[in-house]
């Protein structure tokens, strides 16, 4: 696999250290420096910015040219000609499913989309106001306690039934945070309907009506799902291949994942978003925080413009933008005052100089957050909603990690403190 080599000098080691350097089949190549622990020395990369942690087949992301890949395949075209299930098969699989795989599959995630009824009552230890991410941690942790008859990580089989449980049953436990928060009856997962469709039925039907999800909805919920799927090596898919190395079961890893994404600066910049628009107020005050913005010794930043990976336009972004326009559309909320407050914010974007020369162009959690604000999702489960829609990703990773040899993750630190010492003697 390494062609090239790397040589590193370090003064009082006599002869330089030969580094095999691997190539990718796309992006930078990376140099292998596990050997240097051999040497005394290893790596200072706080952060993990320059360290590749893993090699995998998944998903590449060129953030200077805009390009998100899964499994190869553009997120445009995948938004445009595929769907989320597909993309799950996908990202599970490393092929798309022909006809009939991809027939079988959704019959697959149907079958678990129920949960064990004895987890309606977990819901009751919690109080009503709790967040519902906080739910969402406690209940997926404890799936393991329920459906432990494929817990055998180094089977295949096995993990193969967790992956079909947890991206099926994930919306129906989202859904029921939400259902729980505002005391409503949870709604039974229905067959009949797609996966999205499925999980606005579930959010927001009730025992007194037959609720029928609207088409564009549907469609731009499934579109908000496709596009979180996976976003290769980030915060929480990190995490859940630091846990998964430790041989956790697939449920206490993937909480663990959603643990990571509740930080507000992983997943819940769309929910930060909805907070600018809120503190804004008003579009006769949009001039005076644009202003702001532009003072770099003001703390007010914009939220949802620019991306730290995204140099260059947020490829997820150009599609979620159509999208947002055709669900305003269909609600007839184009005149909703945060939606207008939003929608000038992205005319300025795109024009003003000042955040063209900057790239500071509106991202994926910027429509999104509009997106499901419009469709009546509450802020507090924004980022519920992220979980759900990333869950087949994080699965993913845990999934090849597992079947491929891995070592315990165990990062080395650089000290600091106290040198040895002893303990003072006391009289």
């Amino acid at each position: 696999m390494a062609g090239k080599k790397a040589h590193l000098s370090i003064d009082g080691i006599a002869e330089s250290i030969e580094l095999p350097v691997y190539p990718g089949t796309t992006g930078p190549d990376v140099i292998d420096v596990r050997s240097l622990t051999s040497h005394d020395v290893f790596t200072f990369d706080p952060g993990f910015m320059s360290t590749a942690s893993c090699e995998s087949k998944i998903t590449y992301i060129d953030g200077d040219k805009g390009i998100l890949l899964y499994r190869g395949y553009p997120i445009e075209q995948l938004a445009d000609e595929s769907d989320y299930l597909e993309c799950c098969y996908l990202l599970l699989n490393g092929e798309l499913p022909d006809a009939k795989q991809k027939a079988e599959f959704v019959k697959a995630i149907r079958y678990h989309t129920m949960v064990h009824e004895q987890i309606h009552h977990f819901f009751n230890g919690f109080p009503r106001a709790a967040h519902p991410m906080a739910i969402m941690v406690g209940v997926v942790g404890a799936l393991s306690a329920f459906y432990h008859d494929a817990l055998m990580i180094d089977k295949e089989d096995h993990r193969k039934t967790a992956a079909l449980r947890l991206i099926a049953k994930m919306p129906t436990i989202a859904a029921m945070c939400y259902k729980y928060s505002i005391g409503q009856p949870f709604m039974y997962p229905r067959n009949d309907l797609d996966f999205s469709a499925n999980f606005l039925y579930m959010m927001f039907g009730t025992p007194c009506e037959n609720y029928v999800p609207s088409p564009v909805l549907t469609d731009a919920m499934d579109k908000i799902f496709l596009l979180h799927a996976d976003h290769e090596q980030n915060a929480s898919t990190s995490t859940v291949r630091l846990a998964g190395s430790t041989g956790a079961n697939p449920y206490a890893c993937i909480s663990s994942g959603i643990t990571a994404l509740w930080g507000p600066a992983h997943g819940g910049a769309n929910e930060a978003v909805l907070k600018m628009l809120m503190e804004i107020g008003d579009e006769s005050n949009i001039d005076k925080f644009i202003k702001r913005a532009k003072d770099k010794d003001d703390p007010f930043r914009l939220m949802g413009f620019g991306h730290r990976v995204y140099k260059n336009f947020d490829p997820r972004a150009k599609v979620m933008r159509v999208t947002c326009q055709k669900v305003l559309a269909d609600l007839g909320k184009e005149n909703d005052p945060l939606l207008r407050i939003a929608m000038k914010l992205e005319k300025i974007a795109l024009e003003d100089q000042y955040f063209i020369d900057r790239n500071l162009y509106p991202n994926v959690d910027f429509y999104s957050g509009i997106i499901l604000k419009a469709i009546g999702i509450p802020v507090n489960m924004f980022t519920v909603i992220f979980a759900t829609g990333r869950t087949p990703g994080w699965v993913a990773h845990w999934h090849e990690m597992i079947g491929n040899p891995f070592k315990i993750a165990r990062p080395r630190q650089l000290y600091t403190g106290p040198a040895m010492r002893n303990y003072p003697v006391r009289k």
